[in-house]
């Protein structure tokens, strides 16, 4: 082995200071994880006194000096200094040693390709990269499809050129590395021939929220660049790692079809050439990979990290001919590794304007500003500082004007682009893939950029106020009663993942309805009486990739839940059967053929009474259905089904038989039933219903609506509606006496603890289980119910 090239089975990750970050990583994962089922395409690298090599015997340390002294005098531009330096670089020599050695390891990985002349990536390895408190991500050249000897020797002296681009001076600046320092390592790696397969970008964590248990995969046609840079919106998926032992779970999470716009191919035989040509309607209608392909990145994602000891960001490649799944790269993931995490923040917006735009979020948090459109690099010298920077796309190019910006939204890219990883490192909110950003938004547009709503970041119009409140993790006390968490957007659940709640006591499944599956169950169960031509046209293109229909409403269903699930596992979700009124599943798309008209649907057909109705019964079965993959398929057992609306126990007996019917029989598998308390007969039947169901799940506002006779939609009667009206507080007291007798748990789900310490009070008083809020109120909750319990 020569001091100028090494083989990655010869490298370690203790090797940075020879070979960098990326190498380093390469050759660890070469030497130690083959065995382990990781894949990594055969290669070498240059080492870093290589490098040092090259610039002493073509004299430039004194000459780069004077240029950055000139730099940093102000006596020439960013530009000007890069340019010149870079020029220097290529315009060298090679060292006949480095020469030769770099020519004898090219012809050996050829000889390993069974050809003589292997098309090779070339990737740029700063000897300073990827450390703990920096990424370099991206701040250095990648040439690709490189084949030859002379093509590669000229990428080889424009990777060293690269340690001088605009950005990357301007990042080692923002971190106060000394120039000069840091030197550069190409490495040299067999291409995998993904150009007619797909690539993408990897996480061991999720990159807003910091949640440590799924891993994150963006997939796309083509080379991988297009992923790195945001140049397409790719397909995103999410597993969950706890169950990737278990070979008879599928524990995908989330599966997201990108637009794919485009995929970078081959365009010559040598040289490092490549273009980008438009996906066909086929591509962009496919996900890049299968649900075994997702498992199997997942594992290889967790593999290395449990190997390296932290999070990490990984690329990986699949080849179109032998369909096998490489991993290209990997690097410690850099921002949520170091996140505090004592502390979360908390937004609300107020008074807001017109929703104008929306896409991924990135950052979690809430940015105010003027709109500064630019939609090339070369007019980045005209951004105004604290803007909201709005363009198609970025690359390292933008950086130097991005840490400058108040937030940045553009119309392509996925949740691991090159603008979403520098906004996380920069602390920035982004909104990535809008689609349309720039065609929508002006300059000087006052507008209101929102990242803390879930997964979706949402434009908005105007400047809007908002508060951040501070909730602090080190302070939550002690409680004897169970605080649990309602939820109902599965996007937004894993921002509170770091909450000591005791599981979720509340998922309402008619937002992953409305939101995520937008469709009327009937519409699909019974697609052939749909005589709706629109609705029809929308449902086939939702439904593509679907020979069944009702299998979408099934997989959607179980992945939104699942989502949520996974936040708290294995403690206890509680999910809500649907509980739409008959207008609001009317406005499903292909719900009113479906729905009757009803005077008052608050109390008309509605939860229980539907599901065992011929006019849903069909529908409630895909609910069923949803929920037994989710528990067995998917492994969640820790959810628990919630039936509302029950009126009476005989009607608990019928839906007890049709979910029986479907597959899911109480106490089989574990499965508990419970029922919501919310009609005045669930109390005064109390131990009737105790035989049918594990559990109560108090629903404070309908309870004292009906019990009172109050329409809690009345602004007239406000001052009626009272949880602490003597009437109500009996219903309560009384079930949670009735329910305990029989052996039933008993919880309560609704606003009221938090707003009123002395409703919290009496609910401890009376022995409840559990109390279930918004994520926003569970300190609030957590305090008040702490006090009542010391008394």
């Amino acid at each position: 082995m020569s001091q100028n090239v090494i083989w990655f089975e010869k490298l370690a990750r203790g090797d940075v200071p020879q070979v960098g970050g990326k190498n380093a990583s390469l050759g660890e994962m070469v030497s130690v994880l083959d065995g382990k089922g990781i894949a990594v395409p055969a290669g070498f690298a240059t080492s870093a006194d290589a490098f040092r090599d090259f610039i002493e015997f073509n004299a430039l340390y004194d000459r780069m000096g004077d240029v950055l002294a000139q730099l940093a005098d102000g006596r020439i531009s960013l530009q000007e200094a890069g340019k010149t330096i870079r020029a220097m670089i290529v315009a060298g020599n090679w060292p006949e040693a480095l020469l030769a050695d770099i020519r004898a390891a090219y012809v050996e990985l050829s000889a390993r390709a069974g050809t003589t002349d292997a098309s090779v990536a070339v990737r740029s390895s700063a000897t300073a990269e990827d450390l703990p408190d920096a990424s370099f991500a991206g701040q250095q050249e990648t040439f690709l499809n490189v084949c030859g000897e002379k093509a590669l020797l000229d990428a080889c002296k424009r990777c060293y050129a690269s340690l001088f681009t605009d950005r990357a001076i301007t990042y080692r600046t923002l971190k106060g590395f000394d120039h000069q320092k840091v030197a550069l390592s190409v490495g040299v790696q067999q291409m995998v021939r993904s150009d007619i397969g797909g690539s993408g970008v990897m996480f061991s964590i999720d990159t807003e929220s910091g949640f440590d248990k799924v891993v994150l995969i963006n997939a796309a046609w083509g080379l991988g660049e297009n992923v790195v840079q945001g140049a397409v919106n790719p397909d995103e998926y999410e597993v969950y790692k706890p169950f990737l032992s278990d070979t008879t779970l599928v524990p995908i999470i989330e599966k997201t079809l990108g637009a794919k716009e485009q995929k970078m191919i081959y365009a010559g035989a040598d040289g490092g050439q490549t273009k980008n040509v438009p996906t066909s309607r086929a591509e962009r209608g496919a996900f890049v990979l299968d649900n075994a392909e997702i498992v199997e990145l997942a594992k290889q994602a967790a593999i290395i990290e449990q190997h390296y000891g932290q999070p990490m960001d990984m690329e990986w490649a699949k080849d179109g001919i032998n369909g096998k799944l490489y991993i290209v790269q990997a690097r410690p993931e850099t921002v949520q590794s170091r996140a505090e995490t004592g502390a979360m923040k908390a937004y609300t917006i107020h008074e807001k304007g017109d929703l104008l735009l929306t896409g991924l979020s990135v950052g979690g948090a809430v940015a105010t500003g003027t709109v500064c459109l630019i939609e090339s690099a070369a007019d980045i010298d005209r951004f105004v500082d604290g803007s909201i920077l709005v363009t198609s796309t970025t690359d390292p190019d933008w950086v130097p004007i991005m840490k400058r910006a108040a937030a940045i939204i553009t119309d392509h890219g996925g949740r691991t682009s090159h603008a979403a990883i520098v906004s996380r490192e920069l602390g920035l909110p982004a909104i990535v893939g809008t689609g349309n950003a720039t065609h929508h938004l002006h300059d000087q547009q006052d507008v209101t950029v929102s990242c803390a709503e879930g997964e979706e970041g949402y434009v908005y119009s105007g400047i809007a106020k908002f508060d951040v409140e501070e909730i602090e993790l080190g302070e939550v006390p002690e409680t004897r009663t169970n605080i649990m968490l309602n939820m109902a957007n599965p996007s937004a659940a894993a921002r509170w993942w770091r909450l000591p709640a005791d599981g979720v006591g509340l998922a309402r499944m008619e937002f992953v309805v409305s939101n995520a599956i937008k469709v009327h169950p009937l519409a699909l169960t019974r697609f052939h009486l749909l005589n709706d031509d629109t609705a029809r046209a929308e449902i086939e293109e939702l439904t593509k990739g679907y020979d069944n229909k009702p299998d979408y409403f099934v997989d959607k269903l179980a992945m939104g839940l699942s989502r949520i699930a996974a936040v708290q596992f294995p403690k206890p979700m509680i999910v809500r059967m649907s509980d739409f009124k008959t207008n609001e599943y009317a406005d499903l798309l292909g719900g009113r053929q479906f729905e009757p008209d009803e005077e008052n649907p608050m109390i008309g057909f509605r939860g229980a009474s539907r599901y065992y109705s011929d006019a849903y019964r069909d529908g409630f079965a895909l609910e069923c259905r949803a929920i037994k993959k989710l528990r067995e398929e998917m492994g969640f057992t820790n959810t628990i089904v919630m039936i509302p609306f029950c009126r009476s126990p005989e009607e608990a007996d019928k839906v007890l038989e049709v979910m029986a019917d479907n597959g899911l029989v109480r106490g089989e598998n574990g499965l508990q039933v419970y029922v919501m308390c919310e009609i005045p007969s669930n109390v005064i039947l109390a131990e009737e219903f105790a035989k049918r169901f594990d559990g109560f799940s108090i629903g404070s506002n309908d309870l004292t609506q009906l019990t009172l006779g109050v329409d809690r939609d009345s602004e007239l009667l406000t001052h009626l509606f009272r949880e602490r009206d003597p009437a109500v507080q009996w219903m309560i007291e009384t079930v949670i006496e009735r329910a305990h007798k029989a052996g039933a748990k008993v919880g309560l789900c609704g606003q009221a603890p938090s707003n009123d310490p002395e409703f919290a009070r009496l609910l401890v008083e009376r022995g409840i289980d559990s109390i279930s809020v918004t994520p926003d109120s569970f300190m609030a909750v957590k305090a008040h119910v702490a006090k009542a319990e010391k008394g």
